[in-house]
Parts: C-alpha cells; structure tokens; sequence
C-alpha cells in the first residue's frame, strides 16, 4: 500500500514536456506582437524561415553537439554560451535556464534570441538561416498570416 501511495505521488510530481509544434502563421503572429518584424533590421521572413530550419517550429527540440553542449528550443539557443543548464561555468548571456527555452510560452525564448541578435552578427549565429534564409526573398514566409 505504502508502494503504491509512493509511485502515485511520483506520478504526481513528474512533469512530461509535451512538444508543441507551431504553425507558421501563428508564429508569424507571436513573432509579430514580441516585435520581431525588422528587428536589428531582420524582416519577420528573416525570424520565421530561421525557426523553420532550427527546429521546424517545435518548442521542446534539443539537439546535443560535440562539445556536450545542446541547443534548445524553436531557436535552438546554446547552452554553453546563452543559456544555464546546471553547470556553473556555463556563459548564461541570456541569464535563464536552458528549461526556459522548451515551453509552449515563447517569451524567454524571443528575449534570448533578441538579445543573441544584438550582440552578435545579426542573424549570422543560426547555421539554419545562414544556409537556408540569408540573401533570399523571405516574403512567402509571412504570406496568408494574418499579422498584426
């Protein structure tokens, strides 16, 4: 009885991270009303085709690197430079937890990525835009949403 009152509880307290996988339009939106649209002069096209090729919109995507270092979120932001998974020397540019990065609310993940735009070279952090997006007409990103 003790046994099982015990797994019930662990049952309880363990929480499963759902994906949630974005549409285009409804990230366009989001992107959109966080201010995104021309930000550091990147046009909405710019931040949806990156998200697009990162992580195919999916909020929980985790890709682990070489260095031991992952990339989370629909950004695919870096844990050794942007973000803390548990390490304490880890950069934490962002000052958030890599956890922050692969929930359905992409607030912290806009903030972190603004921030990661500013201070580096523009977009030219993502490997996905650089390949995919950069120099090319992005207008088809954005066409059929409804952005306010």
């Amino acid at each position: 009885m003790k046994t099982a009152a015990i797994l019930a509880l662990i049952g309880c307290l363990v929480t499963v991270t759902e994906p949630k996988v974005y549409t285009r339009c409804k990230l366009a939106k989001i992107f959109s009303r966080a201010g995104l649209d021309n930000y550091q002069g990147f046009s909405l096209g710019n931040w949806i085709c990156m998200a697009y090729y990162e992580s195919h919109y999916n909020t929980t995507a985790q890709t682990e690197l070489e260095d031991g270092s992952i990339d989370y979120g629909i950004f695919q932001i870096n844990s050794f430079t942007w973000c803390r998974r548990a390490k304490l020397q880890e950069k934490n540019h962002c000052h958030i937890a890599c956890a922050a990065l692969i929930t359905d609310d992409l607030t912290d993940a806009i903030i972190c990525a603004k921030k990661i735009a500013k201070e580096t070279e523009g977009m030219n952090y993502w490997q996905g835009w650089k390949k995919h997006c950069e120099g090319k007409d992005l207008s088809e990103w954005k066409k059929g949403c409804e952005v306010s």
